[in-house]
């Protein structure tokens, strides 16, 4: 008889997270305050990410040279308030060449994007003791992350940028609640026969994460997208951020037979 095979290593994936908006219950007349989404892009670990984190080194260095120990961190508000380095987009052919080139990396990067949405307004109007948005948002990413990852027979993890010592308690606490207790639409089990950990990972800016930038550089425009499609804002997405939305609607997350986004991809509390 010959020797048994070994068990086939399972396909792991990473879920990076970002929000826009915030997750406070004030201003909430004013949309930039009312709607909170967080937003996450996940990744085959060795197949997909590796080779799309490379590609986002190389056009950062083509772009700025090389900075080897101050390496540049993709960071929306930067980029848009012409910040650090980014002060050299101020030349409209290097903003230009950004512009493109960054677009080329975001279209050849292989991941899934999910967008949950919270109207902060209802949701406080509807319960009593409204959940924190931003632990409410994450509970219903994280049903739809482990549902992929059990229909794709994978397993994988999850990690958020740092937000601040308290914020980061209070973040791992929520997600510590879903795998171990489950959410309001499945019991911990769907949870922790596909999550690798029962803690989340969080890390600063600082540590150059590429799908903590993409996440990042995707979260604003995709929820603003989101309001215009509900009528809440009227105002339209400029030149670049419709190219950005073109390219990211091809990436959602949608049901794999029926191609359904809303329920998948996006997801609107």
């Amino acid at each position: 008889m010959g020797e048994a095979s070994e068990p086939k290593r399972k396909v792991r994936y990473r879920l990076y997270i970002d929000e826009s908006g915030d997750h406070a219950y004030n201003l909430l007349d004013r949309p930039d305050h009312r709607y909170l989404a967080l937003l996450g892009v996940w990744f085959r670990q060795d197949e997909d990410y590796v080779p799309f984190a490379d590609d986002m080194e190389r056009f950062k260095r083509d772009i700025f040279g090389p900075r080897p120990d101050k390496p540049v961190i993709l960071h929306r508000s930067d980029i848009i308030g012409r910040k650090g380095p980014f002060g050299s987009l101020k030349n409209s052919s290097i903003q230009r060449r950004f512009d493109e080139e960054l677009l080329g990396v975001i279209d050849r990067a292989r991941f899934t994007l999910i967008v949950v949405a919270i109207d902060k307004a209802a949701h406080q109007q509807k319960y009593a003791s409204p959940d924190h948005p931003y632990h409410y948002c994450l509970a219903a990413m994280l049903d739809r992350y482990s549902g992929y990852l059990k229909y794709k027979k994978a397993i994988g993890d999850v990690m958020a940028e740092s937000r601040g010592k308290e914020e980061n308690i209070q973040l791992a606490m929520a997600y510590q609640k879903v795998y171990q207790a489950g959410t309001y639409m499945f019991n911990q089990e769907h949870h922790q026969r596909a999550l690798t950990s029962g803690a989340i990972k969080i890390t600063k800016k600082v540590a150059n994460i590429a799908g903590l930038q993409l996440a990042d550089l995707l979260a604003h425009p995709v929820k603003q997208s989101m309001l215009r499609q509900k009528g809440v804002i009227h105002e339209p997405a400029s030149a670049f951020g419709e190219r950005l939305l073109k390219i990211a609607r091809e990436k959602v997350n949608r049901h794999e037979f029926r191609g359904t986004v809303d329920g998948y991809g996006a997801i609107w509390l």
